[in-house]
């Protein structure tokens, strides 16, 4: 395995721009066959996986599909360290100071949010570090324009995230200001937790040049930037990890004067796509390869909703992920798109739990689905959760505990967490009830929702 570094990566990535069609070709077959070796040589569970398979000539369509679930369940033999134990690694992350911080000196811990219920733990070297970092350098941004007026106003960003957890934009920003402590001037990230008058202090004392968060809680903002509560001018809105819909882009637009763009990004493979100026998400298939199939993991025709992707990831060496089955639909485009990027693109639908619309005094309370999801998921007697809510202010939460936890140990500890969470929020006219129906996905999307409103 070739180590990477940051600039290198950078050079890769802008070298690839300028590629022709046979060379990016090339460039792909060589990346993935590296990686494929490398997986059967190394990795105990892709050993077996592929133990009857010619990896050096053989298609990569002929090679099964991986999912979350199977490879937690092997976890000890999929990780190509063999080192690492996936105790070892959950034992690091009981102390939440290692956020940010390398386990074993080498390695980045992050956790996905389990958008099929069942989160994964990741490590991620410096090489996969390096070629995330080097992706979101240089092809990010999707306007010159709104670059140069991001480094003119000092390049100062502030991410609206889920704080508490070992999660991919929290974790990143963390590591590089323990790395680079004077740096907080120009970066930080505000808990999405927080209640909203407190997000909007940090904020306004911050003033960013560049805004990031998940849509549903920017969302929250338009109406304090309206009010003048909140007074910032950011040049560029970034949103991610969740879908981010044409009306809330347009009116996120409106209430902070600036352009608003996103990403397709995930923590298996970092950002998987980038947004061109025709709102097209181009795949940067020079480290990452995106199959659209359906529900039996057979190819769809451009053009047609795919049930499923399956992501081969390039650069991922410590845990490879071939075939790697994510639950977002999306339809696929080998077209040529307007703006002239010649890399395949998507339309997503999207993943995105339902906001929480509660009620206090008689006056509308919204909470964020994402920060309920992050206050839940350090709930560890919980294995898996999905919260209902019904209208009267009733939240129904459906849970799978961790081993050795009963139930009705695992119901109470997450009730508990939600009432003191939502209190911060001024909700405290809340039922929680227990259910006798376990986390359910949808039946006959797959897809799973950790927040399902029926209001």
């Amino acid at each position: 395995m070739k180590k990477i570094g940051m600039l290198g990566a950078m050079k890769s990535c802008r070298q690839y721009a300028k590629m022709c069609p046979r060379e990016r070709e090339q460039l792909r077959e060589r990346r993935l066959r590296e990686m494929l070796l490398w997986a059967k040589e190394h990795s105990a569970y892709y050993a077996k996986l592929y133990q009857d398979v010619d990896v050096e000539n053989c298609s990569l369509s002929r090679l099964p599909p991986v999912n979350k679930r199977d490879l937690m369940e092997h976890w000890d033999d999929w990780v190509a360290d063999g080192c690492v134990s996936l105790q070892e690694v959950n034992r690091f992350m009981e102390d939440l100071d290692h956020i940010g911080r390398k386990l074993a000196k080498q390695y980045m811990v992050f956790t996905t949010s389990g958008s099929t219920g069942n989160p994964l733990v990741l490590l991620c070297d410096d090489t996969t570090n390096n070629v995330m970092g080097a992706i979101n350098a240089v092809r990010s941004i999707t306007r010159k324009a709104d670059m140069k007026a991001f480094i003119l106003r000092g390049g100062k960003s502030i991410g609206v995230f889920a704080t508490g957890g070992f999660y991919l934009g929290n974790s990143s920003v963390r590591s590089r200001l323990l790395q680079m402590p004077w740096k907080k001037r120009q970066m930080a990230v505000t808990s999405a937790l927080k209640p909203l008058a407190e997000i909007v202090k940090e904020l306004n004392e911050f003033q960013p040049a560049m805004l990031g968060g998940y849509p549903t809680n920017l969302e929250l903002l338009i109406d304090e930037q309206k009010s003048g509560r909140l007074h910032i001018h950011p040049v560029l809105v970034m949103t991610g990890g969740e879908y981010l819909s044409p009306e809330l882009q347009q009116q996120l637009s409106e209430a902070f004067g600036c352009y608003v763009q996103t990403s397709y990004s995930c923590t298996e493979g970092g950002t998987v796509a980038c947004e061109c100026a025709q709102q097209h998400f181009h795949i940067n298939d020079d480290w990452l390869i995106v199959e659209a199939v359906d529900q039996n993991n057979q190819p769809v025709a451009d053009g047609v909703q795919a049930d499923k992707l399956l992501l081969t990831n390039l650069f991922q060496f410590t845990q490879p992920m071939i075939r790697y089955e994510i639950t977002d639909r999306a339809v696929m485009h080998h077209e040529l798109c307007p703006c002239g990027n010649p890399s395949p693109w998507l339309e997503l639908e999207g993943r995105t739990d339902d906001m929480l619309k509660l009620t206090q005094q008689g006056q509308p309370v919204r909470v964020p689905p994402l920060a309920v999801y992050a206050v839940l998921k350090e709930v560890h007697s919980l294995r898996r959760f999905q919260l209902v809510v019904h209208p009267g202010n009733v939240l129904e939460l459906r849970v799978e505990p961790a081993t050795g936890i009963t139930p009705e140990q695992a119901f109470e500890q997450g009730a508990a967490a939600l009432r003191t969470f939502l209190a911060d929020y001024g909700v405290t006219t809340v039922r929680i009830e227990p259910s006798a129906v376990p986390p359910t996905q949808h039946a006959s999307s797959g897809k799973f929702k950790h927040i399902l409103s029926l209001t």
